[in-house]
């Protein structure tokens, strides 16, 4: 039997370390960001590949459901990657960058948000999904790991988690979204 014990303790200190040295004041931001648009009844659209369209189908699930419940006025998320029939025929007759960008061309409003993740920054379809939602006045965020890629770039607001490692990345970025929810549901402890 192998101990794994020495594997975990170094793992879990990486986590330490990331949630000790997160950009609060961005959080908080990106956290004003979200109520103003929810309390202007502006839709949010969200966006991600692999573990980043997982993280940001959670996000729409605990906002949508979570933050919205006791609210008169609710959140309004889109998960951009959840419609697989669409982002397949996007991608067969179009073009894998373009998934998000063709149903924001469709959607997106003026005061709209747009928020894309990933752990890299540089997925380009996600990259365009920003570029796009800048071009028409919508509000910009990029939840991203790394170096923090174009997206962190483009983006008008980002939380930018500051390691070279995906599961850590990941792992943070999902953590946001159960604290943002927490907090913004009001529920009891913060």
């Amino acid at each position: 039997m192998t101990d794994y014990t020495k594997q975990i303790e170094n793992y879990l200190e990486m986590e330490k370390e990331m949630l000790e040295n997160m950009p609060k004041e961005d959080i908080s931001r990106v956290m004003n960001v979200l109520e103003t648009a929810r309390l202007n009844k502006k839709r949010i659209f969200i966006c991600g590949n692999g573990g980043s369209a997982s993280t940001a189908a959670h996000f729409e699930c605990d906002f949508n459901k979570g933050v919205s419940y006791d609210q008169d006025i609710k959140y309004d998320f889109e998960c951009l990657s959840d419609n697989v029939p669409m982002m397949m025929a996007i991608a067969n007759d179009i073009g894998y960058d373009d998934i998000f960008v063709v149903p924001l061309r469709n959607k997106l409003n003026k005061g709209d948000v747009v928020i894309g993740i990933s752990g890299s920054g540089n997925s380009e379809n996600v990259v365009r999904a920003i570029a796009y939602a800048n071009e028409t006045d919508a509000e910009t965020i990029a939840i991203c790991g790394y170096s923090g890629g174009k997206i962190k770039e483009l983006a008008k607001y980002n939380i930018h988690v500051n390691i070279d490692n995906m599961q850590i990345t990941e792992d943070i970025h999902l953590i946001l979204d159960h604290m943002m929810m927490y907090i913004l549901s009001g529920m009891k402890g913060c």
